[in-house]
């Protein structure tokens, strides 16, 4: 696989290293390198690009701005790789849904690891599009449903597989959720949003109990009138929720 790519940095010499790291390495094929992001952002509207090195402190329309565009564009969304001196804006990074992000100066041996965490991201999301949907699959018999046994998780800055099976619960936080899955102590934590999560999950396999909780029914333990356990973790059902868990539990008792 090939990734097209562009560079963008308002420093000539940071510009033409990236340009040069690019050239070096097989896999990515360098189309076009620009001083602004303005520049680069009419490139990415006219042709195929899949990868943008992009620095983030620039005159006009800066990379953090620039990513932000991209991401929440529905068509010619290419991944984004920083390349900054600035740590700070780290947190801004993920938040934009960037890839990854290298601080100057690096090295080739940086740049490569994350242009392979790039091929392999565009290699596993082409994989995931190519899987037969319903559209292509025989037609399920009566009343049978298909359904996705995983979902992908941003963690850090990788695209992570996760079956549906080893979600115990899910806990939203203010920009983060906390999956917790079995056989381990700690969560998995991804910056995203307890909403968008549960428009993922099977409704006939998970159930939003509470704001900050979505459950998977079959790791349920126990349940009282407004409250459940799975495993040692008491989770008390909120008033929004409480008809959709009668619902639920109606079935049971």
């Amino acid at each position: 696989m090939i990734l097209n790519c562009i560079a963008v940095d308002d420093e000539p010499l940071a510009l033409g290293l990236v340009c040069s790291f690019v050239e070096q390495t097989p896999f990515l094929n360098l189309v076009g390198r620009y001083a602004s992001a303005v520049e680069a952002l009419k490139a990415i509207h006219s042709m195929k690009i899949d990868l943008v090195f992009l620095d983030i402190q620039m005159p006009g329309l800066n990379g953090i701005e620039l990513a932000r565009v991209l991401d929440n564009s529905k068509t010619n969304k290419p991944r984004v790789i920083f390349t900054t001196a600035y740590n700070q804006f780290a947190l801004e990074g993920y938040k934009v849904d960037a890839l990854d992000y290298l601080l100057k100066p690096f090295n080739y041996e940086e740049f490569l690891l994350a242009s392979n965490k790039a091929l392999a991201y565009t290699e596993l999301l082409e994989k995931s599009n190519a899987l037969p949907t319903t559209a292509t699959q025989p037609k399920p018999a009566v009343n049978e449903v298909i359904e996705e046994e995983y979902l992908f998780l941003k963690v850090e800055y990788q695209l992570v597989r996760l079956a549906l099976k080893d979600i115990l619960y899910i806990e939203g936080l203010k920009d983060y959720v906390k999956v917790w899955v079995q056989n381990s102590e700690k969560p998995i934590l991804s910056l995203t949003s307890l909403k968008a999560l549960e428009e993922k999950l099977p409704a006939k396999k998970f159930l939003r109990v509470h704001r900050s909780f979505i459950v998977s029914l079959d790791k349920i333990n126990s349940i009282t009138r407004n409250a459940l356990q799975i495993g040692k973790i008491n989770i008390t059902v909120g008033d929004q929720y409480k008809e959709a868990f009668s619902k639920f539990l109606s079935k049971w008792v």
